[in-house]
């Protein structure tokens, strides 16, 4: 296992390589700059403030630099949040996003099983037919469309919960909730679709012929194998809850690293983009390593040679 470990490991240092390197280089090529709109400066006092961070280098001379630092935990200074350095930035904003993100996909995980598993059981009933539908409909429905609506019909009309603002245990039920619904969507399409192959199997039909009631068959020979497809599935979902409370962060006011990531394309703020960049990249790294470990747990016949 430890042999496992250290080769996943070793082997996302790669990818995150790459990821760092195209995102830099694409946002210097990219038309404009952190400095293009303040024309009231002057040229020389433009060109000070490029060299102060090291902009007048060539390319591969800020890349080298900048990979010397990131080495050190060093993301570099922001150039527009001129009294924060990014990594002051990512450590004041992404406990919330986590939180926020975490607790969206916990929330799907738990409702999607419960929900797909209940269509499995009642497989080409009315309670099949109904969430299927809303399945498919939470699927299609994005967040940055779901937010609104949501805002409008449950804090709007119906003024049951604010509709911004954080902190308040009342002003995190909206944005968890317009996370996690088209998460429970797929997971329970997910844990429908696994939970009827595994009732369909040979072990699951001599558990039934011993006259074992369903809901041992489901606790101990169906659930963990109907959970193999919703675990390969929760450790990007987990990644794409964090970049997807961008749009969240933004609608709800939420003070997450989003909204830095927003502010840092408009603004042209390289080193705050790559910092968000490079986290991002690591969250899905740690995450999709933390599914490959879950999968050994719930499935005896994974060996990690």
């Amino acid at each position: 296992m430890n042999r496992f470990v250290l080769s996943r490991v070793l082997s996302a240092v790669p990818t995150l390589f790459i990821a760092i390197a195209i995102s830099f280089f694409m946002m210097r090529v990219a038309p404009g700059g952190p400095f293009d709109s303040d024309r009231q400066l002057a040229p020389a006092i433009e060109a000070n403030l490029r060299a102060a961070y090291h902009l007048d280098e060539p390319l591969y001379m800020q890349f080298g630099r900048y990979l010397i630092g990131l080495a050190q935990g060093d993301f570099g200074p922001s150039f527009k949040y001129q009294d924060f350095t990014v990594g002051q930035l990512i450590v004041k904003g992404l406990p919330i996003s986590l939180g926020l993100a975490l607790g969206s996909v916990l929330i799907a995980s738990l409702s999607g099983i419960v929900i797909g598993m209940i269509a499995a059981f009642r497989q080409n009933t009315r309670i099949d037919h109904i969430v299927m539908v809303g399945a498919m409909a939470g699927i299609a429905v994005p967040n940055f469309v779901m937010a609104p609506l949501l805002t409008l019909l449950l804090g709007v009309h119906l003024g049951w919960l604010p509709v911004g603002g954080w902190g308040k245990p009342e002003q995190i039920i909206l944005p968890l909730f317009a996370l996690a619904l088209p998460k429970i969507a797929y997971v329970a399409r997910l844990t429908r679709a696994s939970t009827i192959e595994v009732l369909r199997s040979n072990y699951i039909r001599t558990a039934r012929s011993k006259g074992l009631p369903n809901r041992l068959i489901l606790a101990r020979h169906a659930l963990k194998a109907s959970l193999m497809p919703v675990v390969s599935y929760l450790g990007p979902a987990t990644a794409s809850a964090i970049v997807s409370s961008v749009v969240i962060e933004s609608i709800f006011g939420i003070p997450g690293i989003g909204r830095y990531f927003v502010l840092g394309a408009l603004n042209r703020d390289y080193t705050l983009v790559m910092g968000m960049v490079v986290l991002y990249a690591a969250l899905i790294l740690l995450f999709n390593l933390a599914v490959d470990l879950l999968y050994g747990l719930l499935d005896p016949k994974v060996r990690f040679e």
